[in-house]
Order: C-alpha cells, then structure tokens, then sequence
C-alpha cells in the first residue's frame, strides 16, 4: 500500500490494476491511526476491487478469438468475431461486447490490424479536443502530433520539432491517462528535463498527474 500525505481536505482511497494495489492519499493532519483506521473501514471494499482485478483476463498476446477482454479507455469488453462477407468492420454493443466482423479465414495477424486502425481512430477522434485546451491553458502548442506502436514511453515530445507522439496503447486506457500523457508532453515545451521546474509545472497544470501516471506505469506495455 502506499501512502501519500498532501495538502487535500478528505482522504482518498483507490485500487489499481493489474493486481489491485492500493493508493492513499491522506490530508496533512491525519496521524497513522487515522489513515489507519479509514484503510480498515473501507476493506471489504478493497477487497472486492482487488477480487475484480485477479478475475480480470491478463492482457497476454491477443489470440484475436470471441470471449477475449479487450479494453477501450478502461473499461472491459468482451471480443465477439463474427465472419461475414464484405468489409472489416467494428461496433459496441450493450455497452460491454467489442464486435469484430471479418471475412472467413482472416488470420490472427489480420484481425488484429483491423483492430489496431479502430483504436488508432478513437484516440484521433479524442486527441483535437484535449490537446486544444490544454495547448491554451500551458500557452505552447504543437507543430504536428501522431500515434504509433511504441515498447517504452507512453509518449515522446521532440521539442525542437515541436512535434508529440502518442502510444497506441493509450486507447486502452482511461481517458484521464491520455490527457496526462498529453499534459506531460506539452510541458517539456517549457521544461526539457524531469526536474524540479518540471514536477512544478505538472502540479500546477493537472494535481493529479501522479494518479495518472500510477495507474500506467503499474500495467506494462504489452502488444496490441
């Protein structure tokens, strides 16, 4: 469990996957038995968010087959391939089946690109509108901003380009992830290194980046 003490009003109290890990963040006059004693009240609760994250499938190589979990900005949907003539196509349903139509015989390999472009266009189709706010609220913007496949980083800022990239993973994720990611980059514009100025510039802009940045870093970047 890690504790964190900040100057806040009420305690906060969360669990993150992959393995349920448990985050405090108390306000500064809380004592040990404080935190304490609300860790104890709330862990039936706990408990129960961490039974939710073991059930949940590990995001292993994709098999590309019905009854996969596959994520979109967080939340779990259950693959469903359906073969049919015609295009390649992807739509939700009931708020919880991802459903892949392809052609008969289409490979594993296939059925993940077609996949891979769907999240490619929900992250594009979400980019614009965050990245234009914060872009007023920092005052730098970018000259050119993309999506690729990337091992690492979650992000990269070429600051003499002027010029961000975004992991594809990022659609998997919660879409508070993607804004950090993007407030992250953008602050490079004003500071090149992790230091100090930089941790400084994260707390004023976006309090809660260290949440966000909690929730990527406890899940590693897997394939697509």
């Amino acid at each position: 469990m890690l504790v964190v003490q900040k100057s806040i009003k009420h305690l906060n109290l969360g669990v993150y996957p992959p393995d349920g890990r448990v985050r405090v963040a108390a306000p500064l006059h809380f004592t040990a038995d404080n935190i304490r004693l609300a860790v104890v009240s709330k862990l039936s609760w706990i408990k129960k968010q961490q039974a939710k994250f073991q059930a949940q499938p590990r995001q292993s190589k994709r098999e590309m087959v019905s009854g996969e979990t596959h994520y979109i900005f967080g939340r779990p949907y259950q693959l469903e391939v359906i073969e049919r003539c015609g295009s390649d196509e992807i739509m939700l349903t009931n708020n919880h089946i991802l459903q892949l139509f392809i052609k008969p015989g289409t490979s594993t390999e296939k059925r993940a690109k077609v996949l891979n472009e769907w999240y490619r266009h929900q992250l594009k189709s979400r980019v614009p509108e965050l990245l234009n706010k914060w872009q007023e609220i920092i005052g730098e913007e970018v000259n050119d901003w993309g999506i690729k496949k990337m091992k690492t980083k979650w992000g990269s800022c070429n600051i003499t380009k002027r010029r961000i990239w975004l992991n594809l993973e990022l659609a998997k994720k919660p879409i508070e992830c993607l804004e950090y990611v993007l407030v992250h980059e953008l602050v490079h514009l004003l500071e090149r290194y992790h230091n100090q100025r930089f941790i400084a510039y994260m707390d004023r802009y976006l309090p809660q980046w260290q949440k966000c940045r909690d929730i990527l870093n406890s899940e590693p970047l897997g394939e697509l």
